[in-house]
């Protein structure tokens, strides 16, 4: 039986970073850097086609959901999708802003040295609530970043995963709002909710939501590049649809495959003909292999073998109580 141990730590750390970020001087406009943000660029990460019975491995391309800023080769900020859907909801007038000027400063970091196992990074993900981890050598130089989708995107088919249920993960306390918002009002309530994320809705004829669509901070970026007025700018007009939905029942690792098929970083699950709604994202599928909750289902599943071996002995005769050979014969 593999252990969440074995189908972790069979990634190398080379697998799951990304060698070339995008990268900006402070002095760089913000207005630039989010134009850059928008472009799609290929990446040195390898992806095992899942239904490619030969494995082979192909590259993929990826838009940037965060610039690192640097000063020379040292690192000194970062700015990600995040904070652009923070600034435009708080009204901020990109044009004349620089980089600098709103960067989140110190970046969290980990050291080359440091980057022993996956685990380590998988706990600095869940400590400091982050979704990019730069790896710097010494003085602070930039040598990578790691991210929840470049880790998910190398995961190998593991059995764990097929035996985890969406539901183990989910978030059932999902944002939706109607397809007759502005987009505004969806930056609005990423913001205020802290969420990646909008689902988009319609109302049955029992007055019970059904979702339609979705809009994410990947999106806003996109419509901020192309200087769309979200003010003006409708859900409906702009959202992702159809959705693919998953079902509570369904298993991670279909979770994971339709994530790496659609290119995306999230999947809504719909279940009760649509009346109840969820979110799974690539973040809360590797909560799976925290190292915590991995110690956690070993010892439940060594305690199971040991409630189940010591049932066996219960039931089985012991070997004292078998009748000899001649016993029997005679006795017939």
């Amino acid at each position: 039986m593999q252990t969440q141990d074995s189908l972790v730590s069979t990634l190398t750390l080379e697998e799951v970073v990304d060698r070339y970020p995008l990268t900006v001087a402070a002095d760089t406009s913000l207005l630039e850097a989010i134009d850059l943000m928008d472009i799609t660029r290929g990446r040195s990460c390898l992806l095992s086609d899942v239904n490619s019975p030969s494995n082979e491995l192909f590259k993929c391309e990826t838009r940037a959901s965060c610039v690192l800023v640097l000063q020379g080769e040292r690192l000194i900020g970062i700015f990600t999708e995040r904070d652009i859907v923070r600034f435009t909801a708080a009204g901020i007038d990109f044009e004349g802003v620089k980089v600098a000027d709103v960067m989140t400063q110190p970046v969290i970091t980990l050291h080359q040295s440091q980057c022993q196992d996956i685990f380590a990074i998988l706990f600095l993900f869940r400590r400091y609530q982050i979704r990019h981890l730069p790896i710097v050598s010494d003085g602070d130089r930039l040598v990578a970043v790691v991210t929840p989708e470049s880790i998910r995107q190398v995961l190998r088919p593991a059995n764990f995963l097929k035996l985890r249920r969406v539901s183990d993960v989910m978030t059932r306390e999902i944002i939706h709002a109607s397809i007759n918002a502005s987009v505004m009002v969806l930056v609005r309530c990423m913001a205020k909710f802290c969420v990646s994320c909008v689902v988009i809705t319609t109302a049955d004829d029992e007055d019970s939501v059904r979702p339609v669509g979705i809009v994410t901070e990947r999106d806003i970026v996109q419509f901020l590049s192309l200087k769309l007025d979200l003010t003006n700018v409708l859900a409906g007009d702009v959202m992702s649809t159809p959705l693919f939905l998953l079902n509570p029942d369904d298993s991670l690792w279909t979770a994971h495959q339709e994530m790496q098929r659609r290119h995306v970083r999230r999947l809504v699950v719909s279940w009760n003909w649509g009346r109840e709604l969820g979110i799974v994202t690539q973040t809360s599928l590797l909560k799976v292999f925290d190292p915590m909750e991995m110690y956690g289902v070993i010892e439940t599943l060594q305690r199971r073998i040991d409630e189940l071996e010591a049932e066996k002995e219960r039931y089985l005769p012991s070997s004292h109580t078998k009748p000899k050979p001649q016993e029997a014969v005679g006795n017939l």
